[in-house]
């Protein structure tokens, strides 16, 4: 399956934090990356997001399909979390998190090191069979 990591976009500050929205560059940035993907073929089957304003409003700018949400990607998420989130969703599942999960576990799932994830920033992983 192929799992698409996707940090959520720049968000304005305030309090609280669950409920911080993006900025005009946050939904460009959103925007930007959904038609960079569409552009390399990713089509995904599902687009699920942490229950957080800011990653709710990445996964709709995205453009690639409604999303839902997941409490497992509230800040926190563990490797699994994410993995898990992902499973049974189908073939191509696109993930809207947060900083550090999202590095993490992009590091944890390939056995590699954790990549930088600016506001915005993803990963491409393929994930074998569980």
């Amino acid at each position: 399956m192929q799992l698409v990591i996707v940090r959520h976009a720049e968000a304005a500050q305030g309090s609280p934090d669950e409920l911080r929205p993006l900025t005009p560059t946050g939904r460009q940035q959103a925007r930007s990356l959904g038609l960079r993907l569409r552009e390399r073929g990713i089509e995904p089957d599902a687009v699920v997001s942490s229950p957080l304003l800011r990653a709710r409003e990445t996964a709709a700018a995205l453009g690639l399909g409604d999303p839902e949400v997941d409490e497992r990607l509230a800040p926190g998420a563990s490797p699994a979390d994410i993995r898990d989130t992902a499973l049974s969703r189908g073939e191509t599942v696109v993930v809207v998190g947060h900083q550090p999960d999202c590095g993490q576990a992009a590091a944890a799932l390939t056995g590699g090191p954790e990549p930088a994830f600016p506001p915005c920033g993803h990963v491409l992983l393929e994930l074998g069979a569980e």
